[in-house]
């Protein structure tokens, strides 16, 4: 009996190493101040990208949307983000000046904004994957329908209140993150299995955000 014990003890301390949680991290430090900040829309940028034919990755973007974040430098993995996008502002920058492209997409068969006219996210859970980098889970609800995502956002740092900037206390991030469209009920145009012919499936999100807290005081260091 005492070798299969030895290796049923062995086994289970296996798993439980398999099971461990992973190091913690110290958060990257900054003077900016824990609080309730929002995007500041004059420097945000929220761009998706998709196949074309295989030949490019098509750029568009939406122009009206806000976030809110309750930042805590700390503490990062307590912070939660919400965020709203309005789908008929989406841009393409079609040459065309006969043909709205950007209505064709905001219309019935793409985003159908009149039927659906927000896009939301609210996180649920973020998890620091370095000292300035974290998986950012939420739901997305896109189109009618609530899917999760996991955005990979990097924290670009920020500042205490300064003289200069009317906005207050700022603080910076890049994120990028996948979604497929049709989990969300949009597939017009998907390449068959095989084939390129056609828009990717695959949508890639790419998003550069400033956030501003103008009732923030004082300054706080982080570790």
């Amino acid at each position: 009996m005492a070798p299969m014990m030895a290796l049923l003890v062995g086994m289970a301390g296996a798993a439980l190493a398999q099971e461990a949680p992973p190091p913690a991290f110290t958060p990257a430090p900054t003077q900016a101040p824990a609080g309730r900040y929002t995007l500041d829309l004059s420097h945000g940028r929220l761009i998706f990208r998709v196949s074309h034919l295989g030949f490019s990755n098509y750029t568009a973007l939406f122009t009206d949307f806000a976030a809110e974040l309750d930042f805590d430098p700390t503490n990062p993995e307590a912070m939660v983000l919400t965020a709203t996008v309005d789908p008929a502002s989406i841009e393409t920058h079609f040459p065309d000046p006969e043909f709205d492209f950007n209505a064709y997409l905001a219309g019935p068969d793409f985003l159908d904004a009149a039927a659906f006219p927000e896009i939301t996210f609210t996180s649920t859970r973020i998890r620091m994957t370095a000292p300035d980098k974290a998986a950012v889970t939420g739901d997305l609800t896109l189109h009618g329908i609530t899917r999760p995502i996991t955005l990979r956002a990097t924290f670009n740092g920020g500042y205490a209140p300064q003289s200069f900037d009317p906005g207050g206390a700022r603080i910076g991030f890049s994120a990028v993150g996948t979604l497929f469209r049709s989990d969300f009920g949009i597939d017009m145009g998907i390449p068959a299995p095989g084939t390129t012919l056609g828009v990717s499936d695959a949508v890639e999100i790419v998003i550069e955000a400033e956030f501003i807290n103008p009732d923030a005081s004082g300054g706080q260091v982080g570790p």
